[in-house]
């Protein structure tokens, strides 16, 4: 079996930076549909997965929300700004809904968690030859990659993809997909504004949890070893005991969860036949993506685009 997933928000939101500024003739935006069909036209190809599901964020808050009043606040003047990105995401459900490729959203939970879930439950039904490629721009899903989940990664435009697995989540991050919420334990989070321990960097971070492990162990060991640390500083323990509470509040804000209250069924989520997809690209009125599936777009049909 091999999964394909895709973290809904985060592509769209690639695709449509990615793309002109289309529009319908009402004035809507529909870059950001044809920019994601087109990525996922691209991963079935390159990937051939068996199954096939999209996630979305809901916009209702989240736990983490509750969790931390800061959480996202600065993302506010982003979301009124880029209305034109997510008012999209109904259109993509009824694309998506037509092609037979199942949505997943729930109210409190982010697509990070839901994604963490199905993969946890797929591990945990012994699944023979269980592969799964999530694709997303989101490195908080890069604690997800093991030997059975990699990454589909955005890198320009597009086009321009790289596949992340452990190896390349050492070589980019300096941790190993474990290790990626101590990171973020002790570097925080701008784009997601929780705090990590002031003060700590990216550098300071990985040479700590090169040398400790975890953020636990980091702090266990200030705490009761007498020997000296070549990290250890006199200023870094400081900024480590002053910022214990954002750094372990941060800790608990990057985990993504794994038990969220969402149902998955493989024999739902089989990747629709080239025809059916077809199909929906000539009622939307998407030549190239309907020459890329080697159809051919019917100039004479009285059938009217989708969304116009």
């Amino acid at each position: 079996m091999k999964l394909l997933i895709l973290d809904g928000n985060s592509v769209l939101h690639r695709a449509y930076y990615a793309l002109p500024d289309w529009r319908n003739r009402s004035g809507e935006a529909t870059a950001g549909v044809y920019g994601f069909l087109s990525m996922m036209l691209k991963a079935v190809e390159e990937l051939k997965p068996t199954h096939l599901a999209v996630v979305f964020d809901h916009p209702d808050p989240t736990f983490r929300h509750t969790m931390y009043v800061g959480y996202q606040t600065n993302r506010e003047k982003e979301r009124q700004v880029s209305e034109d990105i997510w008012g999209q995401v109904n259109k993509l459900k009824i694309v998506l809904e037509k092609m037979g490729v199942p949505v997943f959203q729930l109210s409190g939970f982010e697509a990070d968690d839901l994604i963490g879930t199905i993969c946890q439950k797929l591990k945990n039904s012994k699944t023979q030859k269980l592969e799964i490629i999530v694709i997303t721009g989101d490195r908080d899903l890069m604690q997800l990659v093991d030997k059975k989940i990699r990454l589909y990664m955005p890198v320009k435009g597009l086009s321009d993809t790289i596949i992340v697995d452990e190896e390349k989540v050492m070589e980019r991050m300096g941790v190993r997909p474990n290790q990626i919420v101590d990171y973020k334990a002790l570097v925080g989070d701008s784009s997601d504004n929780y705090p990590g321990v002031v003060g700590i960097g990216p550098k300071t971070a990985v040479q700590l949890i090169e040398e400790f492990g975890s953020f636990e162990k980091i702090y266990r060991f200030i705490s009761t070893s007498p020997l000296p640390s070549p990290n250890l500083g006199e200023g870094t323990i400081r900024k480590l005991v002053d910022g214990y509470e954002g750094g372990e509040l941060s800790k608990r804000l990057a985990t993504i969860r794994i038990d969220a209250p969402v149902t998955y069924n493989s024999a739902q989520c089989s990747t629709p036949s080239p025809q059916k997809i077809t199909e929906v690209l000539q009622e939307l009125g998407y030549k190239s993506l309907v020459k890329r599936m080697g159809g051919q777009q019917d100039e004479n049909s009285s059938r009217p685009r989708l969304f116009e």
